[in-house]
């Protein structure tokens, strides 16, 4: 039975895909319904938070693959960032871009889904452990509130992507993370769980906010990962194997 929480925060994502579409500012795919939702200013938010100094320090960037941050991925490659992507629903675990080894010419296209699988390299968690860290996380987002907490589509792989790379020792509390949305994604409240992943930095079409003492999850907290997803995620299979967790999901 879902939670008080997770019925609010699937209100809240049910209002901002409802206003992105009224008001003409939801863009493709569409409609956005049961996604992180593109939107008309995606490239501009992305512009944005190339402009931060966390950005600019960063040189390992870990990026999710939908559609609104392709702006943010582009960005990284033309910089010369290696780029960190999950692979939808982590089925295949993480890719890397590196922009050493793809033409410039064909960076819009890396930063596609369909052309990091052509273009990029799956990555294992030996070669992940290897880069020596990762310096900047960026989620997608559906809502963000004022305290910088966030909810995405609903299935918690933001959080699930956070988790591994933190029980990898890749990033720690103090690794910053940010997200690109539209402004009318901004909501006054959204309630917390445990396992949720807030955000220091917000960049919009139109303003950069930031966030004080943005809470963030310990890593994968076991005891609450469905066994549903564990078993459809390999790479959460081998994190658990070398951390030797014993119980590593609920039922």
């Amino acid at each position: 039975m879902a939670s008080t929480a997770s019925k609010e925060k699937q209100k809240i994502r049910e209002q901002v895909w409802r206003l992105l579409e009224e008001r003409g500012v939801a863009a493709f795919p569409r409609p956005v319904y049961g996604r992180i939702p593109n939107f008309l200013g995606a490239r501009e938010a992305a512009a944005r938070l190339a402009e931060t100094p966390e950005w600019k320090r960063a040189r390992v960037v870990k990026v999710n693959p939908d559609a609104p941050q392709k702006w943010v991925r582009l960005a990284a490659l033309r910089e010369g960032k290696l780029v960190v992507m999950a692979s939808p629903r982590l089925r295949e675990g993480f890719l890397l871009l590196d922009p050493g080894e793809i033409p410039s010419t064909l960076y819009e296209k890396a930063a596609t889904i369909r052309g990091a699988f052509q273009l990029g390299r799956r990555i294992t968690i030996d070669e992940l452990r290897s880069m020596g860290g990762i310096d900047l996380v960026v989620a997608g987002s559906v809502a963000v509130d004022r305290r910088g907490r966030r909810v995405g589509k609903g299935e918690g792989y933001a959080e699930i992507e956070y988790g591994v790379m933190r029980g990898l020792g890749l990033i720690d509390e103090n690794t910053p993370v940010a997200t690109t949305i539209h402004d009318l994604q901004l909501v006054s409240h959204i309630p917390r769980e445990p396992y949720d992943l807030a955000v220091d930095i917000v960049a919009t079409p139109t303003r950069l906010i930031r966030f004080e003492a943005a809470e963030k999850p310990p890593g994968i907290i076991w005891d609450m990962l469905p066994c549903k997803k564990f078993r459809e995620i390999p790479v959460l299979q081998e994190l658990a194997g070398r951390l030797g967790v014993e119980k590593p999901c609920r039922e």
